[in-house]
């Protein structure tokens, strides 16, 4: 059997933090909310894994799950969506003055 080399914390929170940042980048709100979402749990699930060969696996399966949200994220910049009603459009989301005189 092959020797499998340890999976490092900070090999982990790199692939965590890429998976939030190709998650927010999403245009579509539901698609961004559950990629973030979908992220978290993935991530908090297999925290206390300790079996090396295990960790590898899963690690790689992420990084291949990574490069499957890079590209659908990257379609989704393509496209112009209108917000939802739950999204933000702006800092100052309230009626302008002009509206309200």
């Amino acid at each position: 059997m092959s020797a499998v080399a340890p999976v490092t914390r900070s090999e982990i929170l790199s692939l965590y933090r890429q998976f939030l940042r190709y998650s927010n980048k999403f245009e579509i709100y539901n698609f961004r909310e559950y990629f973030i979402r979908k992220s978290r749990n993935e991530f908090k699930k297999y925290k206390d894994i300790t079996e090396v060969e295990k960790a590898r696996e899963l690690l790689d399966q992420a990084k291949k799950d990574l490069l499957v949200i890079k590209r659908q994220s990257t379609i989704s910049q393509m496209y112009h969506f209108d917000k939802l009603v739950v999204e933000r459009v702006d800092d100052d989301h309230h009626l302008s003055k002009k509206h309200c005189d």
